[in-house]
């Protein structure tokens, strides 16, 4: 883990992007640049995976997005990675974000899954900004 004391922790920790075409997207990542499939889970246009880029950063791509140009692109949001996620939230706040998601504990994946706490803040900018923490032994 990182040394940023605001976060506890820090770094890096997955880069979404929503995407029209999901097969293609994931070939692409996978087999053009190298990625690996850590975790999937959700079927249809709710199909999540979670690429591990190979340093134990990731790259999440989500279906259902539209064909339609977006303005701001394909990308849905960045995580940062915490050992507190209600301490970097409440630091996001007091700093001027505004809180879309409070702090909740969550599973993702199916076969294996793994078990973290997630919130999501809007930054200045209307960027949206995850804050995730993992637990167990095999944390993503």
């Amino acid at each position: 883990m990182g040394t940023n004391e605001k976060l506890g922790g820090g770094g890096f920790h997955h880069l979404a992007l929503r995407v029209y075409d999901f097969d293609a997207s994931v070939k692409f990542y996978t087999e053009g640049l190298g990625f690996t499939v850590k975790t999937s889970w959700g079927e249809g246009d709710k199909r999540i995976v979670l690429l591990d880029s190979g340093d134990g950063n990731y790259m999440e791509i989500f279906a259902g997005g539209s064909i339609e140009h977006k303005h701001e692109g394909a990308f849905f949001h960045v995580a940062f990675r915490t050992n507190n996620v209600v301490t970097a939230v409440e630091s996001a706040v007091a700093a001027g974000a505004t809180v879309t998601i409070n702090p909740k504990d969550a599973t993702l994946g199916r076969d294996p899954s793994y078990p973290a706490k997630i919130a999501f803040v809007k930054g200045p900018d209307g960027e949206i900004i995850e804050f995730f923490q993992g637990f167990g032994n095999d944390q993503l």
